[in-house]
């Protein structure tokens, strides 16, 4: 009886407790529903819609004439909201829609698109991507033509999301100067050092997360529109910049060297008005920029020669020397302690004037001088390096500058070698800018300017900040100091170790610089060769230095290695530069049957024609700025002729100058072979000849 009674109170007590819970299920969906349902719904938003950053374009960086050097581009990656067309619209365009995407992309079939896309639509998906491939701001345009697309965003549900892609219409040119940011905000050169002005401020805007983790943006009002970055106005010349790339090119190719650099600076200003960096690719075939070793750390080494300069001015300033004192360099060989210095010359000068020194580039005759002017104390001579601003960094506008470095008296590493060596470019480290920058002291009578590679930053042609030019040292020596140096390095080119450079036409001045290289901590026979000066002589515009590192061959040297490119730049320049190069109107070489005052000029941009034109004061009609175009003379007055180079046709570039051929030759996807220098005479392919895939043409210049 009691067992009977205990089960039927186990079982009243099962269906208790059964009642309570489901009467407890359906309180708590209430609770989820009612009180707390407003927390559940905020959570789903958040995980299914976010406020996203969207990325604001990036400014331009200029030339100094306005040139492009680098832009953000638009491209398109092309998706659709299947959902959003109505059915008539839907049903009378797929077909034609599908037809366009397989003849535009070729990937697939159009009956595979308009599977694709029926499929999407079926199964209520809100976002499909057709086709990865970006596409360009052009087609973009072309494909809102098309059937379903032509009714837009919220007719036709095609959304074309905009990716901007960094583009140089120069190409290489200026490539390291100009520089490179990764997605990590990680780069080199002004692309780098000025991020903070080009990148602008990303906006916000929602999105909605769809199947896949594919992010959907939803048009909302409180979307907060980014603000555009500024744009970097340098003091790069593109003109000298590619005469600079290509001599350099040249010279590297034929001594087969590891790399080189050139740096052409403004004397008044400090004004880098180009910079190229070349150095050897990984496969042993051609050069490229790859490295910054004008201004890098790498780049800082042992100077050679050209340091010989500063032990000059130290001397004269110090009134140790008189330039036609006469100084014995026996044969050529000099015991310093447990070294001995050696002349580059066998057999030695002889006796010979300290101004036959520095224009010979004697190391013994500038050794001795040194240790037996300033040997018993050393920090004397050292004090000039922060005398004349060599000491320290300059804080350039370029991010990773490399720091000099010199021993000091005293320390552990100085030996009683140390001051003789280093009166002579060892024992210590420079960078190609350093020493430019003191070169070009002198030629600015001893103010020595900051380099500067930038002049301004703002939006259109609107500067918000500028950069004035900087002085470093208002005087780097004594004026009497100043003029003697000057006369020393005009007699290197005219006498001594770069008289293969003298000019007729405009006088140089410089210093040779040959530094041997230091292998597994010995010196070796290959040497890093340099160049620095300045030109006019007379009346200094631009100085220049140029470096080139393990040429190959006999008499690699400063004077035969860089000194040539030195002249070859120069020349180029000269000839370019209005300012330096006054119109000779006896020299003009005139129209064909035409003996007017009008010279004759086969082709080129507009605007810089025009320019030209407007400078020998000749009347012309004026061409927009953007067309590439043919003078043509009626009546002494030059009208001009619109070259057509947008068709999808082989271009006529007859006539223009290579660096204008290139531009359009290779932004039409032209590969382009050349030969010779100056302006195109001859091109392999017919202008108004269809262009194929991989077209390649032939230049001669002459």
């Amino acid at each position: 009886m009691n067992i009977k009674r205990s089960i039927v109170l186990r079982v009243r007590v099962v269906f208790i407790l059964v009642a309570l819970a489901a009467c407890a299920i359906p309180y708590k969906i209430a609770v989820v529903q009612f009180k707390e349902g407003e927390k559940w719904i905020a959570k789903a938003e958040q995980v299914n819609f976010q406020y996203r950053q969207v990325p604001a374009t990036r400014g331009n960086i200029y030339a100094a004439d306005g040139s492009l050097l680098a832009t953000s581009l638009p491209f398109y990656r092309v998706a659709i909201d299947p959902t959003i067309a109505k059915d008539s619209k839907f049903k009378a365009g797929i077909d034609s829609l599908a037809r366009n995407l397989s003849a535009f992309y070729k990937d697939k079939s159009a009956t595979a698109y308009k599977r694709m896309i029926n499929d999407a639509r079926l199964d209520k998906k809100r976002y499909l991507i057709l086709n990865r491939k970006q596409i360009g701001y052009q087609d973009m345009q072309k494909m809102t033509q098309w059937p379903i697309f032509r009714e837009g965003r919220l007719g036709g549900g095609v959304i074309f999301e905009k990716v901007e892609k960094r583009y140089r219409p120069f190409n290489s040119l200026a490539s390291r100067t100009v520089g490179f940011l990764n997605e990590d905000e990680y780069g080199a050169g002004l692309e780098y050092s000025f991020n903070g002005h080009l990148r602008g401020k990303d906006g916000k805007a929602l999105f909605q997360r769809l199947a896949g983790g594919v992010w959907k943006p939803v048009f909302d009002a409180e979307d907060i529109k980014p603000e555009n970055g500024l744009d970097v106005f340098t003091t790069l010349d593109v003109n000298i910049q590619d005469v600079a790339e290509t001599a350099l090119r040249r010279q590297l190719t034929d001594r087969d060297a590891a790399f080189g650099s050139v740096i052409v600076m403004e004397v008044k200003t400090g004004h880098i008005k180009a910079m190229s960096n070349l150095q050897k690719n990984k496969s042993g075939v051609g050069y490229s920029e790859s490295y910054n070793y004008a201004v890098g750390d790498i780049g800082s080494t042992e100077p050679g020669s050209t340091f010989k300069l500063l032990s000059m001015l130290a001397l004269l300033e110090e009134n140790k020397v008189s330039l036609e004192e006469k100084i014995e360099t026996g044969n050529g060989a000099h015991r310093f302690y447990n070294q001995t210095m050696y002349d580059a010359k066998h057999g030695g000068y002889g006796t010979i004037t300290i101004r036959e020194a520095f224009e010979k580039s004697s190391n013994v005759a500038i050794s001795k001088l040194v240790d037996m002017h300033f040997g018993s104390s050393p920090s004397k001579f050292m004090a000039y390096l922060d005398k004349v601003g060599l000491a320290e960094p300059f804080k350039l506008q370029l991010a990773g500058e490399g720091k000099p470095f010199f021993k000091k008296p005293g320390s552990k590493s100085w030996y009683g070698t140390s001051l003789p060596w280093i009166s002579i470019g060892y024992e210590s480290k420079l960078n190609p800018i350093h020493t430019l920058a003191l070169y070009n002291a002198v030629a600015n009578n001893g103010v020595m300017m900051k380099p500067m590679f930038v002049r301004g930053v703002g939006q259109g042609n609107q500067l918000k900040e500028t950069y004035e030019p900087e002085v470093i040292r208002k005087s780097i020596a004594s004026e009497k100091t100043i003029k003697q140096l000057q006369e020393l390095l005009e007699g290197v080119v005219v006498r001594g170790t770069a008289k293969n450079i003298l000019n007729p036409n405009y006088k140089i001045a410089g210093k040779t610089g040959t530094a041997q290289k230091i292998v597994n901590g010995r010196y070796v026979e290959t040497y890093y060769t340099s160049f620095a000066g300045y030109f006019p002589a007379d009346r200094p515009k631009y100085s220049m230095i140029v470096v080139i590192d393990s040429p190959k061959g006999i008499a690699a040297y400063g004077g035969d290695v860089s000194a040539p490119v030195f002249k070859e730049i120069a020349d180029r320049i000269y000839s370019l530069d209005l300012e330096l190069n006054p119109v000779n109107q006896s020299k003009i070489f005139f129209a064909e049957n035409d003996y007017s005052k009008i010279p004759y000029i086969k082709a080129g941009k507009g605007e810089e024609l025009q320019e030209i034109f407007e400078h020998l004061g000749i009347k012309a009609k004026t061409p927009s700025a953007e067309d590439w175009v043919r003078p043509t003379i009626a009546e002494e007055k030059v009208n001009f002729q619109i070259n057509n180079t947008e068709r999808s046709v082989v271009p006529d570039v007859s006539g223009m100058p290579l660096r204008d051929a290139l531009f359009i030759l290779e932004n039409k996807g032209i590969k382009v072979n050349y030969n010779g220098r100056g302006r195109v005479l001859e091109q392999s392919l017919t202008p108004g000849t269809q262009l194929t895939p991989n077209t390649t043409i032939n230049l001669v210049l002459g």
